[in-house]
């Protein structure tokens, strides 16, 4: 029974990547035997998929510099909806492989690239910016390391000006890092084997993130094995627009595209434009923002919250924030410092009570979680700054008359 969510899903995805939806999208039966799944073959759409013909345009830095960035376009060939398989689980302690069936059967959008990409920088940076249009969209949690999103890539290696050469296909990655990873060794291993009067197979591999390369699983399966045919069981699957919804029809059981592109909300790439313009922060930092979960949110809370200016306290976030979560490997949304408690800490700062080496001492303390605010961790650790001009020359006064000979060194001739 074809679930109606994950073609909602597909249309919302394929207009947010600007393709054409197709109104009549038609269902497939694989035949190639699929030992985790208990029908023994994959549902797909091999000749008319529910949308075509997209463009992704994501943005990576120049020589690892924010300050240098450079946008770039991916063409979409099509988004097929699709069966999941279950997942094979090999033993090789007892010569055995398990099979787990806890997806197979759940709804796949599978979206197809075309080969305009270079280098594994390339790949991890557009697919990183999918995946943050998917999470928008609601289409998918797109958790890599859950397998709410994973990716396989193509890779093959040719001369400037020749016919692309023969492609492998590295299965399964499961993070954005991995990706970018087994794309370039696989560029690496292939041009060598070339070089070397080899020849490269059409195959399948997979990465091996402990020895950080791809190894041979088996061998390419042609399309003709694939025997593919019209899927009997499904009817063609049918959409329609404003103009060609029929009078008096029942909402419920039909799928308007205009509807749903109504209600798109904002991208990644329009709510970048949207913090540079409300906030003033440089665009690579909008970027930063984005890229880590939950981070966009929290600075907006934090300069709600506080008196002192977002380009100031995008500095915090990014230079101290930011390190403390990656030193731990925790998101912002596990941080011990809310957004409420660095704002009180930027507040002490802005009105010139703490000094901002004080103000890293007392970030150090919230990070411990004791339960503690900022104001009282200044005043136990006394990190007041002092604007009493007669006890800030009493003090030093105190300190002259304390050390005498020291002073009389000082006193010039």
């Amino acid at each position: 029974v074809l679930n109606r969510r994950c073609v909602e899903a597909a249309v919302m995805t394929g207009l947010a990547l600007n393709c054409s939806i197709n109104k009549k999208s038609l269902f497939d039966r694989k035949h190639y035997f699929y030992a985790d799944l208990p029908a023994g073959y994959q549902i797909t759409q091999q000749r008319v998929p529910i949308a075509v013909n997209g463009s992704l345009s994501y943005s990576l830095c120049i020589d690892n510099k924010m300050s240098q960035m450079v946008t770039k376009t991916v063409r979409i060939k099509q988004i097929q909806l699709e069966q999941d398989s279950g997942k094979s689980l090999h033993d090789d302690t007892r010569n055995q492989t398990l099979v787990d069936l806890n997806r197979a059967g759940v709804g796949l959008m599978e979206v197809v690239m075309e080969p305009d990409m270079c280098c594994g920088e390339e790949a991890a940076a557009a697919v990183r910016e999918l995946q943050l249009i998917l999470q928008t969209l609601g289409s998918s949690q797109a958790v890599m390391a859950e397998g709410q999103l994973r990716v396989d890539a193509n890779v093959s290696v040719h001369h400037p000006g020749e016919p692309y050469g023969v492609r492998t296909e590295v299965k399964n990655i499961n993070s954005i890092r991995f990706l970018a990873k087994a794309v370039d060794y696989e560029i690496q291993r292939q041009i060598e084997e070339l070089e070397n009067g080899g020849t490269i197979l059409n195959e399948t591999r997979a990465f091996d993130s402990k020895l950080g390369c791809t190894v041979p699983m088996r061998d390419k399966e042609g399309k003709q094995d694939y025997r593919f045919m019209p899927e009997p069981n499904l009817p063609p699957l049918i959409l329609y627009d404003a103009k060609s919804l029929p009078a008096n029809m029942n909402h419920q059981q039909v799928i308007n595209i205009d509807w749903i592109h109504e209600r798109l909300p904002d991208l990644p790439s329009v709510k970048r434009e949207k913090l540079v313009e409300q906030y003033g922060i440089l665009p690579e930092h909008s970027f930063t923002l984005l890229n880590e979960d939950g981070l966009a949110e929290f600075f907006e809370s934090v300069v709600k919250q506080t008196q002192m200016k977002p380009k100031k306290v995008i500095g915090w976030i990014l230079k101290d924030l930011l390190s403390y979560l990656k030193q731990h490997s925790l998101t912002v949304k596990e941080s011990p410092v809310s957004s409420s408690l660095l704002a009180d800490l930027l507040n002490l700062l802005e009105k010139k009570e703490i000094s901002s080496t004080a103000a890293k001492q007392v970030l150090a303390e919230l990070w411990t979680g004791e339960g503690k605010t900022p104001l009282e961790i200044v005043k136990e650790q006394k990190l007041e700054l002092l604007q009493d001009q007669k006890e800030l020359e009493q003090i030093c006064q105190a300190v002259i008359d304390g050390q005498e000979n020291e002073v009389i060194m000082m006193v010039p001739g």
